[in-house]
């Protein structure tokens, strides 16, 4: 059986730590940011841990 490819769409949207978490992207924080507050932007801005779906991205990923 050959190897598994990577999914690349998966592959641009989360990461995975050395520990095994994965992460991705905050949204909001690409466009319009003039209206947002600067507390807002720092709170968007940086990584956020993903709970629910780490079996799921972690096998596209192919860990």
């Amino acid at each position: 059986m050959p190897k598994m490819k990577t999914h690349r769409g998966a592959a641009k949207r989360f990461r995975i730590t050395r520990t095994g978490k994965v992460l991705h992207r905050k949204a909001t924080g690409n466009h319009m940011l003039t209206k947002k507050s600067g507390s807002r932007r720092r709170r968007v801005e940086g990584m956020s841990r993903v709970t629910a779906e780490r079996t799921t991205v972690k096998r596209l990923l192919g860990e």
